[in-house]
């Protein structure tokens, strides 16, 4: 059986890609691939779909990606999992894997299971995203049980031996000609059952409570950047490990910047006196403000880029810039002598004719040639 080619490979993506490269990477390739957009040779086609769509299935999962990530096609593969009557040396090895990774999915031999992942939705400005943050956040969370430290007895006492399994955690059913091993229903394939339950667990081994903890967000963090803070989620069943605690970035609308990956930007309205004679003016940094130059004759739109003076992302590569895009805005409430200035200049100026105006002259001219085409 040929080897299977890599996930990420398969999507042409890094294994640093963020969920939103790719949901983008696998929305791309799902198109170019799909049997119906490929009449020519649809089988082989549908081979490639196949493939990609099992591959996003895997890494848009952050249970099975890190399980991926960690061991590889073994670690997602349901194919290479425990059959009846031949297997059982394979589950021995890998059983701990699943039920480590899958925080519960599988359970590890003698019922430990890993805690589940938590996401905890956290809203920062723009200018903490930019420059980085520490902040507390505090999370319901289930950890293990002080009294009876994750064992779910009353102390002073401990769990007995399952009376349906007698301590394996696995019960075997007959069914035909096969023989198949299912977990125990009574003890959940812990081997154990408690008689006497721990009056603040009630037997589970496991307390709500609310964790207080400290963030550390670092500089350059996008909208749906996610940080993982190792061993924060649930605790595990019978001692099992903790889950993570994926902390989700979303950043706040800012009144004035708009962010484009590592760039950043904004309008800038100029009056109509300043796009004509030019002047120097100052426009906002996040990092306070600085002078830009005005040319005489600037049209509304123009596009100023200010090299460096954007983001620095935080997977690395080099400082964005701020393009200022100038907006002219028309003079409101006139006064009647403003207005009779206004007018003086117009006629000034339309006297000049394209010489003052060749955008609008060009544009005129274009609309004339359009109608007398139609025409002739």
């Amino acid at each position: 059986m040929a080897a299977k080619e890599d996930y990420y490979k398969l999507l042409g993506v890094e294994r640093n890609a963020s969920d939103e490269e790719l949901k983008k990477k696998y929305r791309s390739l799902a198109m170019k691939f799909h049997p119906d957009r490929n009449a020519d040779n649809p089988e082989a086609a549908e081979v490639k779909f196949k493939q990609i769509k099992e591959a996003y299935e895997v890494l848009s999962d952050p249970k099975k990606r890190a399980a991926y990530d960690q061991f590889g096609h073994a670690g997602v593969d349901a194919s290479m999992g425990g059959r009846p009557g031949g297997a059982e040396g394979f589950s021995d090895i890998f059983g701990d894997v699943f039920g480590d990774i899958f925080g519960g999915a599988r359970q590890q031999r003698g019922g430990v299971q890993r805690g589940a992942d938590l996401r905890y939705n956290l809203e920062v400005t723009l200018e903490e995203a930019v420059a980085g943050t520490e902040q507390k956040i505090r999370i319901p969370v289930l950890v293990t049980c002080g009294e009876c430290a994750g064992s779910g007895a009353k102390k002073g006492s401990s769990p007995v031996i399952c009376t349906t399994c007698h301590g394996h955690g696995q019960v075997r059913m007959q069914q035909g000609f096969f023989s198949v091993q299912q977990t125990c229903p009574t003890c959940r394939g812990t081997g154990k059952q408690i008689k006497d339950p721990c009056g603040k667990c009630y037997g589970q081994g496991r307390v709500q409570e609310t964790k207080t903890l400290s963030a550390k967000i670092p500089a350059g963090v996008d909208n749906g950047d996610r940080i993982r803070l190792h061993g924060e989620g649930e605790a595990g069943e019978r001692g099992g490990p903790s889950g993570d605690l994926y902390i989700e970035i979303h950043v706040k609308p800012h009144e004035i910047f708009n962010r484009d990956g590592a760039n950043l930007s904004c309008e800038v309205p100029i009056s109509f006196i300043t796009a004509c004679m030019g002047d120097e003016i100052h426009v906002p940094t996040l990092n306070g403000k600085v002078s830009l130059k005005i040319p005489a004759e600037t049209q509304t739109g123009k596009v100023f880029r200010l090299r460096g003076k954007g983001v620095k992302p935080v997977r690395g590569g080099p400082v964005g810039d701020l393009l200022c895009k100038v907006v002219i805005e028309t003079p409101v409430n006139l006064t009647k002598e403003q207005k009779k200035l206004i007018t003086e200049l117009g006629e000034s100026l339309s006297g000049g004719g394209k010489h003052h105006s060749p955008q609008e002259h060009t544009w005129v001219d274009g609309v004339k040639n359009f109608f007398d085409k139609l025409t002739g």
